[in-house]
């Protein structure tokens, strides 16, 4: 009997153990998913492009007279490294990146230091970034980036120091912000974000998104747009309660995003300038929309 009621105390603690094990899985999974509902990841660019490219294959369909020597704005930046490319290739005169996670924002920071060090380290084989701490492990970022960058050599390119001025990124949920517009751009861009403006603030959302960009642009602006299929909403929207509810609601599809910016919003014409980015992953094969104003 003895034997008998130790084997079934083992029994239940194995069960035990079990459970738990379950319940902390689906709790490590739900809380997976409740840190990205506004398709904030962390690798975004890693599940979009791969590893093996070096360059956003959307930069090729892009046109050097939409940024070079114009202020331009980039909605939902993620970790910046759209951003800061676009900077380096077409030569802007200012880029803003905002997005919702502040955590992306640091990561942001972060590829614009990695890229810097890299820099220096191609023009000063050898020489090594005090932007790296002694024991070679990255700073927390403090204050704003052109404080942390003092600290860059002086022997640095023009090139480089112009970057420091060009880019630079803030938090801001740029639907719900009530501040007034401290500027205005000659070029928005917004990539793959429409979805997630709309599965979270519904159709109300999604026409505010599109008025403010309107209203932020210079007359002749240009607006970059890339929307997410149809397919994608129905793949994402249970990634929260709101979004589950808004989905149910929702009239305004893809499909029609282009009448809605032409006729309700007000801008004058809209060319298709891609239906296919070549170097994409599956499943990132979408439309770009340049709308002028």
């Amino acid at each position: 009997m003895p034997e008998d009621s130790a084997m079934c105390s083992k029994q239940k603690e194995k069960k035990g153990g079990e459970e738990r094990e379950q319940q902390h899985v689906q709790n490590k999974s739900k809380k997976r998913k409740e840190i990205c509902p506004y398709g904030n990841y962390k690798h975004y660019y890693g599940y979009r492009i791969g590893q093996e490219l070096e360059e956003d294959p959307r930069l090729k369909v892009f046109k050097k007279e939409w940024f070079q020597g114009k202020d331009c704005l980039d909605i939902g930046c993620n970790s910046g490294i759209m951003t800061i490319q676009i900077a380096k290739k077409f030569c802007c005169q200012s880029i803003l990146g905002v997005d919702i996670d502040a955590n992306r924002i640091q990561d942001a920071y972060w590829h614009i230091r990695k890229f810097l060090k890299m820099e220096d380290a191609r023009k000063v084989p050898g020489k090594a970034s005090k932007l790296e701490g002694a024991n070679g492990s990255e700073r927390s970022i403090k204050g704003s980036l052109k404080e942390e960058m003092k600290e860059i050599p002086r022997n640095c390119c023009a090139e480089e120091k112009n970057l420091l001025d060009i880019v630079s990124f803030q938090k801001e949920d740029f639907v719900n912000t009530r501040d007034p517009p401290k500027k205005h751009y000659d070029t928005i861009i917004c990539l793959s974000v429409t979805k997630w403006i709309h599965l979270n603030w519904g159709d109300d959302g999604l026409i505010t998104l599109f008025t403010k960009v309107w209203r932020l642009l210079h007359p002749g602006g240009i607006f970059l747009l890339e929307p997410q299929p149809w397919k994608s909403y129905e793949n994402n929207y249970k990634v929260s309660e709101t979004t589950k509810t808004n989905y149910k609601n929702l009239k305004f599809h893809p499909e029609y995003f282009q009448d809605l910016l032409l006729d309700k919003i007000g801008f004058k014409t809209v060319e298709n300038v891609t239906s296919s980015v070549s170097g994409s992953k599956t499943g990132f094969n979408r439309p770009i929309l340049v709308f002028r104003k």
